[in-house]
């Protein structure tokens, strides 16, 4: 079976960056097949990176490799790394990007060697591209260097629940349509707590818990069980980030939420 390796970057596609990436790669490794998943990460974020590579990389079959490359830090000191978890293959900067695969247990990461000749400000190119194709080709993640001492992990806050019951969390991302993610699991709309229905708070606003967007009208605000399984606040054909003012941070109240109701969670 041909090696799989996709890609995630924050380079976007008008300059020649993910192209020369994709040069090395089929030079290297001429059998193996390329997939695009973004390169629309917005710049040096490696927040988002992280809950990207959270939602995908075990939705890839086994031996995938996943080359992920949002690396404000590149040319510093910050370590290269490879990790095995899951009979998966993750490459990348030592940032936190790769922090779901970090987390499982058994996962193994290596340093990777930094060239003399690599670009310090390109090591997509000429330190984790080839170091996929090594893999790619064969190569044990060992032989791609020494154990990594102490990688960086980055997890989502927790939310906590109140005194009155209600769980209190916040907007971890902002989708393309605007949808406000929280760090609150969520729930099936049906479930409620003595009878009453669930709402959020946020942004001054009191907003409805649904089962789908099509349950408020046009332009109305709900909140719903995204697909991460996560709660998120949304406008039915509009951008709820933009008319609620929510950004990474903005505090989100649950109240009415079941009892019982699991709301620690350290992945994505």
């Amino acid at each position: 079976m041909r090696p799989l390796i996709t890609l995630l970057t924050d380079f976007g596609t008008a300059d020649g960056y993910v192209a020369e990436m994709k040069g090395v790669l089929y030079s290297l490794a001429p059998e193996a097949r390329v997939v695009d998943l973004s390169h629309e990460i917005a710049p040096q974020d490696v927040e988002s990176a992280r809950l990207a590579v959270a939602r995908y990389w075990r939705r890839f079959p086994p031996q995938t490799i996943h080359l992920v490359v949002v690396d404000p830090g590149v040319g510093s000191s910050r370590a290269a790394l490879a990790v095995r978890s899951e009979d998966r293959v993750l490459i990348g900067p030592d940032n936190g990007a790769l922090s779901p695969a970090l987390l499982v247990a058994g996962a193994r990461a290596v340093s990777l060697a930094v060239p003399a000749a690599a670009s310090p400000t390109f090591h997509g190119r000429d330190v984790f591209a080839p170091a996929a194709a090594r893999i790619a080709m064969g190569a044990p993640i060992d032989a791609l260097g020494a154990a990594a001492e102490s990688p960086v992990i980055r997890r989502t806050p927790e939310a906590r629940r109140l005194g009155t019951g209600a769980i209190q969390g916040e907007v971890i991302s902002i989708d393309r349509y605007g949808n406000a993610i929280t760090n609150i699991v969520a729930f099936p709309a049906t479930q409620t707590r003595d009878g009453e229905q669930a709402f959020v708070e946020v942004s001054g606003r009191t907003i409805p818990v649904a089962r789908a967007y099509a349950d408020v009208q046009p332009r109305g605000a709900v909140a719903v069980c995204g697909s991460s399984g996560l709660l998120e606040i949304a406008v039915r054909e509009g951008n709820a980030a933009q008319s609620l003012a929510l950004v990474r941070g903005t505090t989100v109240t649950l109240h009415n939420a079941p009892r019982g109701l699991s709301f620690a969670r350290n992945e994505p």
